[in-house]
């Protein structure tokens, strides 16, 4: 997904290839694709068939959860719960505060300074990414959990890559942007 994701958000090359109407659209659907494509690996790779982890001392400690027959550690639920809220959150109010049409199709019009785009510049993969640590405890997902530094990886390209392109699109307003404002890690108390 990562070589179309980086097709999709080459706006400027797009429009100079294909003429603005067409290269908007083939960026769009670019921009869908990866999108979603993402989305699906996340959730293969929680869901599926791995080794699972677990704390010794707390083994009698399990929440079994009839519908999918899955034992669920209380200490794993303690621990993801507070990373899936917090990952939700981000990723929620990224979209909210850009639209949904604008994060589907990597597009904007506009460089968004206000809400959670004050604290992080990029909030829907800050996101994923806390939701990802979550899910993977939650799920004892061995796999999983030891993806996340190749998933930190991944989102730091495509976040560079979406930067080199918005620069190339505002110029100077973006980058006083970037000076004010972190791409991933909040910082903390002010």
């Amino acid at each position: 997904m990562v070589p179309i994701h980086f097709l999709s958000v080459e706006h400027l090359k797009l429009k100079e290839r294909y003429g603005a109407r067409k290269g908007t659209r083939i960026g769009e659907a670019l921009g869908l694709i990866s999108g979603w494509g993402f989305f699906l690996s996340w959730i293969g790779i929680w869901f599926s068939p791995q080794p699972r982890f677990n704390f010794p001392f707390l083994q009698d400690l399990l929440i079994p959860i009839p519908v999918i027959n899955f034992p669920i550690p209380l200490l794993h639920i303690m621990v993801s719960m507070p990373f899936v809220m917090l990952g939700a959150w981000f990723g929620i109010e990224g979209v909210r505060e850009i639209t949904l049409r604008v994060s589907e199709a990597h597009r904007t019009e506009r460089i968004v300074t206000t809400g959670i785009y004050s604290i992080v510049r990029h909030p829907q993969y800050l996101g994923g990414l806390l939701a990802h640590v979550g899910i993977s405890f939650l799920f004892s997902a061995l796999c999983s959990l030891v993806s996340i530094p190749l998933l930190t990886t991944l989102i730091y390209l495509i976040s560079k890559k979406e930067e080199e392109e918005l620069i190339k699109e505002f110029g100077k307003e973006y980058k006083d942007y970037r000076k004010r404002i972190p791409m991933l890690i909040p910082r903390l108390g002010g």
